[in-house]
């Protein structure tokens, strides 16, 4: 993540991983969310937490998720099930479900179709937000395969020349194994700037850069200024600008509709504002392909190779999608997750209001 996203040093309160599931998980029990489940939710949010992905983790997600299930928009136990289904796919209605819990389900099930016939696709509709989609991505690769995930959703981003919302940031993520390096991970978005990361620019002082957002007309807003307050600008495709390749960021949004929209068999938002999220999970068996070992010695081969080029002037090194999460873990693991300091005091007034255990501090009495 960019510097000018991560916590300042003086707002940083550090905690530690097992205070910060076990928080979360008691907050999800407390909305009426299953034991089992509620263990799930905490693993999505503090694992995309660990790799430094602060837009889809606790700081954000949690207190709007807390949101949705007190105004009664999402399920805490719903009654997900499969509307369709062949050796390998299977459609799942969410029941407004939150996505967060029910992706690691549907990533399961296509990780399970892809072992017998090679493939596994699962497409999920009516549901909640997913969060960090890479994570889901991420339980394919753990089990040999290659994981590919999108996610649609929303009308916050404006086509290329247009001056209304049609689109949401409808993020694309996959992973891939590898035998030494750390696997491969690539989760982003299809706007020029992910929305949550819009809030994070708010919550540290940061400014927006040009070509990340519009105004309320269409028109790209090309200098660096104060983030807005929502409702009062429109975001952008990948690339900003048509000349800076915006109806590429537009067609990947569109290929996120598709695959996760309408293979669900339901309408976009754009049409059909009530419908919820829609996403697909896909899982290739490398074993159906091409010999495992032989596949991660290659995608050692490439990492490495990306990782030792000799980087531009003015920077340190060249990375892979992945590796800096991946180093990010290992540091969060050993000295605490980094949260802004406004975020711990919504976790006091949460857990005080929830009458749950308060969430510890690294080296502290809290």
């Amino acid at each position: 993540m960019l510097e000018r996203f991560k916590v300042p040093h003086e707002d940083q309160v550090r905690v530690p991983e097992d205070s910060l599931r076990e928080t979360v998980t008691a907050v999800f029990e407390k909305m009426g969310v299953s034991p089992e489940d509620s263990v799930i939710g905490a693993d999505v949010l503090v694992s995309t937490d660990l790799r430094g992905v602060e837009t889809h983790g606790v700081s954000n997600m949690l207190r709007s998720y807390v949101a949705q299930y007190n105004q009664g928009d999402l399920n805490p136990r719903p009654n997900w099930h499969i509307v369709r289904e062949a050796p390998g796919i299977a459609t799942i209605d969410a029941d407004r479900g939150l996505a967060v819990i029910l992706g690691p389900k549907a990533m399961g099930i296509a990780i399970e179709k892809a072992r017998t016939v090679g493939v596994g696709v699962v497409t999920l509709f009516n549901s909640g937000h997913s969060g960090g989609i890479g994570h889901h991505a991420t339980l394919a690769a753990r089990q040999d395969m290659v994981g590919l995930v999108t996610t649609a959703g929303g009308t916050q981003v404006v086509p290329t020349f247009a001056s209304e919302g049609r689109l949401g940031t409808n993020p694309i993520a996959i992973a891939a194994p590898a035998k030494s390096e750390p696997f491969l991970l690539f989760d982003a978005a299809t706007s020029a700037i992910a929305g949550n990361k819009l809030q994070l620019a708010r919550r540290v002082g940061a400014n927006m850069l040009p070509g990340w957002v519009a105004d309320r007309e269409g028109t790209p807003i090309m200098e660096e200024s104060p983030v807005r307050e929502r409702g009062q600008y429109f975001q952008l495709p990948l690339g900003g600008t048509r000349e800076g390749g915006s109806h590429k960021g537009y067609g990947f949004a569109l290929m996120t509709e598709i695959l996760g929209t309408m293979l669900s068999g339901v309408l976009p938002t754009m049409l059909d504002p009530s419908g919820g999220s829609k996403h697909s999970f896909v899982a290739y068996n490398i074993a159906a392909f091409t010999d495992v070992d032989d596949f991660k010695e290659k995608m050692d081969r490439m990492l490495k190779m990306l990782r030792e080029t000799k980087p531009a002037p003015g920077f340190d090194r060249v990375l892979y999608p992945g590796l800096s999460e991946y180093e990010e873990e290992q540091d969060r693991r050993a000295n605490g997750i980094p949260l802004h300091k406004e975020v711990i005091e919504w976790f006091d007034d949460i857990t005080s209001e929830l009458s749950i255990p308060r969430l510890r501090v690294v080296d502290s009495d809290r």
